[in-house]
């Protein structure tokens, strides 16, 4: 099984976004005076906000306030991501150009809205190193159901088993090997040995580690 194709989380896995999802989350909640459990964002990071609002947060069950609440959540982001700027992690964008000149397909699945790569590739100029992406609107199962990488998987025409997944969380390990996928772990949010027993097949400590090499080396038995 040769490698096909590289699937990218996006928070955590591309770009250095904890800082201002943290932010952001603090903000709504005190905009709309609710209170925010002291480990919220860590049970809550790289979820769907139909998840975390209800769920981690316990704000609501109203459908319509979930809906609401989590696009101005969003809103915020985007708002701290023109001011503050978001950085891409060291070592990512010389490995998507490495991608890139050996012609292997790149494609995102992701939980967060597309306005938000939208935003990110006007400021990395990063965009036109994938073949696409499948965001939070596109699916109707968070991680660690694996139709994000499922979807993402058709977009560049690979059998999923020919797939790498490059994830920070141990829901998005999950879910890649749970769609049948080869299943690389970052250790930008979570340690190692979370990983390895959500079903990493490697783990690194962060992208200036990735090459070719590395990837082709998950496929040999």
């Amino acid at each position: 099984m040769p490698l096909g194709g590289v699937i990218f989380d996006w928070d955590g896995v591309v770009i250095n976004s904890a800082t201002l999802h943290k932010k952001s989350w603090e903000m709504l909640a005190h905009e709309l005076e609710l209170p925010l459990p002291t480990n919220h964002f860590k049970l809550g990071f790289g979820k769907k906000n139909e998840v975390i609002i209800p769920q981690i947060l316990q704000w609501s069950n109203n459908k319509a306030d979930i809906i609401k609440w989590g696009k101005r959540k969003e809103e915020l982001y985007r708002e701290l991501g023109k001011v503050e700027g978001i950085p891409i992690l060291n070592g990512m964008r010389e490995f998507l150009h490495s991608l890139k000149t050996e012609k292997v397909p790149c494609v995102i699945g992701t939980s967060t809205e597309r306005e938000n790569l939208a935003l990110a590739f006007s400021q990395l100029n990063i965009g036109d190193y994938f073949d696409g992406a499948i965001c939070s609107e596109d699916v109707s199962q968070g991680k660690p159901d694996p139709e994000v990488f499922l979807k993402a998987a058709k977009i560049i025409k690979q059998n999923p088993e020919n797939c790498v997944v490059l994830e920070d969380s141990t829901h998005g390990i999950e879910a890649a090997k749970s769609g049948g996928m080869k299943a690389l772990g970052l250790l930008t949010t979570k340690k190692e040995s979370e990983l390895f027993s959500s079903g990493a097949d490697w783990v690194i400590n962060d992208p200036t580690m990735l090459n070719i090499s590395l990837l082709h080396s998950l496929f040999v038995n």
